[in-house]
């Protein structure tokens, strides 16, 4: 079931149509990107989307219900129960502290839970800032208490409409890391942006002009296997006791390898220093993620499958480092009952199901 379904919908303002005869799909856990010029109906997709507004013709199911012709108050209620918002402007009430704004979406929504906001805020980051007034708080701090207060009542769709468009770049990546979080956690997210980089996060663009669709685009994921390859080599190179500079880094991929030296570096995932680069903060885990699946894949081939032949094993675990969810990853280390070393002898990183020493 499409977690978002527009069929032939036009929205009209008196004799201008901002949206004209647009089909669209959103499926059920799809990143979609939104791009187009000033005025080309952007806005008025997500309003239609996120329930804000009805469509002069044509219809809009969400989750399979036809919304449409909901009145005011019952579209309220489905957007309190379905969506959560990020916008460009943050939109906090000014005289409400961080908390009480995160609380306001649950009395639309339910009841007021404030152990559940706090918990809400520290996810990202905000534990200390919860008495907070919004004009005590930076930009990008005021957009990550928008994306607590989105996320509060666990809704299935994420609508974000140029969320980064006011942060600079540190901000951008935080919120950006958020996103993820929220699409690795199953969210349905559609998200308005005139960054082309910021779009590739998601695995489907399309393009408007004139209210209606000009282009879509396809993209596979490409950019976050390219900066996993790089984490995975500087774990290897660590291993060995092998500096690590960008020159001596095979660097492949959609991303040129500053850009993609650039996207790690402002992640926190890697620290640079004397032109020398080391794993960081989540960039250190996430390495050890790849490292184990990786290794628990060779194992699992080797010992299991019999593959002995070094260049198949060795692509295979290539493939499968990439594909492997956590939950299938813990599956197969307890299958092998929690190998330690690889067939080569490497090290294997030690998971959350592994028995504790």
């Amino acid at each position: 079931m499409p977690a978002i379904d527009l069929q032939e919908v036009t929205k009209r303002y008196g004799a201008v149509a901002a949206l004209d005869g647009v089909s669209l799909t959103v499926e059920a856990g799809e990143w979609l990107a939104v791009m187009g010029p000033s005025g080309s109906g952007k806005t008025t997709l997500v309003n239609l989307m996120g329930c804000l507004d009805t469509p002069t013709t044509g219809s809009v199911l969400i989750a399979d219900v036809d919304v449409s012709s909901y009145t005011r108050g019952q579209l309220t209620r489905f957007r309190a129960e379905k969506i959560g918002f990020v916008f460009q402007q943050f939109h906090l009430i000014p005289y409400l502290t961080a908390l009480e704004n995160v609380l306001l979406a649950q009395h639309f929504h339910s009841l007021t839970d404030e152990s559940e906001a706090r918990a809400a805020l520290a996810r990202v980051g905000l534990a200390e800032r919860a008495e907070h007034l919004p004009a005590q708080l930076s930009g990008g701090e005021q957009q990550r208490v928008s994306i607590a207060r989105a996320l509060i009542n666990d809704p299935a769709i994420i609508l974000a409409d140029e969320p980064t468009g006011n942060l600079d770049e540190k901000n951008e990546e935080i919120v950006m890391e958020l996103l993820r979080g929220a699409h690795q956690a199953g969210k349905t997210i559609v998200m308005v942006t005139h960054d082309p980089t910021i779009a590739r996060s998601a695995g489907r663009r399309i393009e408007l002009h004139h209210g209606r669709i000009s282009d879509i685009s396809i993209f596979g994921g490409g950019d976050e296997e390219q900066l996993d390859e790089i984490l995975e080599q500087l774990w290897l190179r660590r291993e060995n006791d092998e500096p690590a500079h960008q020159e001596t880094l095979r660097i492949t991929g959609p991303l040129s390898a500053m850009r993609a030296i650039e996207t790690l570096l402002r992640r926190g995932w890697i620290s640079r220093a004397g032109g020398r680069l080391a794993l960081a903060g989540a960039g250190e885990r996430r390495a050890a993620d790849i490292i184990r699946r990786h290794r628990l894949a060779e194992v699992l081939f080797s010992d299991t499958f019999q593959l002995r032949d070094e260049s198949e094993l060795e692509a295979q675990a290539c493939q499968f480092e990439h594909i492997l969810s956590p939950e299938a990853t813990s599956r197969i280390c307890a299958f092998l009952q929690h190998p330690r070393q690889c067939p080569h002898g490497s090290a294997i990183p030690r998971g959350e199901c592994c028995p504790r020493e």
